[in-house]
């Protein structure tokens, strides 16, 4: 099978059901800001990292890709491939278990400190793109509203995992200053 098809040469393409969308609509940006938020992790996981981070970012590389087809398939009564509530418990654990490392925030801090923490912060913030896109599409279309509470708390999840990696390399956060 050859990886280009021409099916799409007329600006279109498909989701499940054998339907075919514009490749702007906001179904296509939502779910390929997810697939951008999960090459961003492959970069991620190419460096060396903590071997616990590095199994949960592999989990959530896999979740990912449940959004995808969660958000490539209008069919709602299709409940194969879905964000369920069980995957937003799990985020929200984890943000509990790697925050516990840290001090409690009492400033806004900067992006930075080492190449791995900057890249959370990164994949941070085009998560919360992909949540701007998936919310666009919500008041468009009815969509699992699952989607939009897991990418919420992955952006969360990103930032303090951003910190726990400084922390855990001895680089302190960098408070912004006014």
């Amino acid at each position: 099978m050859k990886i280009y098809t021409k099916t799409g040469d007329d600006g279109t393409t498909g989701l499940q059901g054998n339907l075919r969308v514009s490749k702007s609509n906001p179904r296509i940006i939502a779910y390929g800001a997810i697939d951008e938020t999960n090459a961003l992790l492959g970069i991620i996981q190419s460096y060396e990292i903590d071997k616990d981070i590095a199994v949960l970012l592999n989990l959530i590389q896999n979740e990912l890709f449940v959004i995808g087809a969660d958000l490539s398939n209008p069919k709602l009564e299709d409940k194969k491939n879905r964000v369920t509530t069980d995957m937003i418990s799990n985020l929200e654990k984890n943000i509990d278990k790697y925050e516990s490392e840290l001090v409690p925030l009492t400033n806004f801090i900067l992006p930075g400190g080492t190449i791995l923490a900057s890249q959370l912060h990164h994949i941070r913030t085009v998560t919360r793109r992909a949540e701007t896109f998936i919310i666009m599409l919500s008041e468009e279309e009815k969509i699992n509203d699952n989607c939009i509470k897991y990418v919420n708390r992955l952006s969360d999840l990103f930032f303090v995992l951003g910190r726990v990696l400084n922390k855990r390399s001895g680089k302190k956060d960098i408070i912004w200053k006014v």
